[in-house]
């Protein structure tokens, strides 16, 4: 199991209404997490920045980001997120994989 952690930043004025929209995740959007394989999947947030971090298990995770990319509802979810971050960007192409170099398990 690959285990996965990165971050993106949003924009400090719009954090609000960034964990405003997770509050509500589409059905449709959290089945398409689990079938493309997103396990174990948690989003973290720094307030006084907007740093988000994200973690999440994959047997495979640049498969997984693959699958997950050629789904029509998170096309429509990647749109309607992006005017969250700094970059105005799709998120999933904003993340900055961090290295994993230590586990206790």
């Amino acid at each position: 199991m690959q285990r996965v952690c990165f971050t993106m930043n949003l924009q400090p004025d719009r954090i609000d209404d960034y964990l405003a929209a997770h509050q509500d995740v589409w059905p449709e959007m959290l089945e398409a997490l689990r079938t493309t394989g997103w396990q174990n999947y948690s989003l973290f947030l720094r307030p006084d920045d907007g740093l988000v971090v994200g973690y999440l298990e994959t047997d495979d995770f640049d498969r997984a980001r693959e699958l997950m990319a050629n789904t029509a509802v998170n096309e429509k979810w990647q749109s309607r997120m992006a005017q969250y971050f700094d970059t105005g960007t799709d998120p999933d192409t904003a993340m900055t994989v961090l290295d994993d170099y230590f586990h206790l398990a």
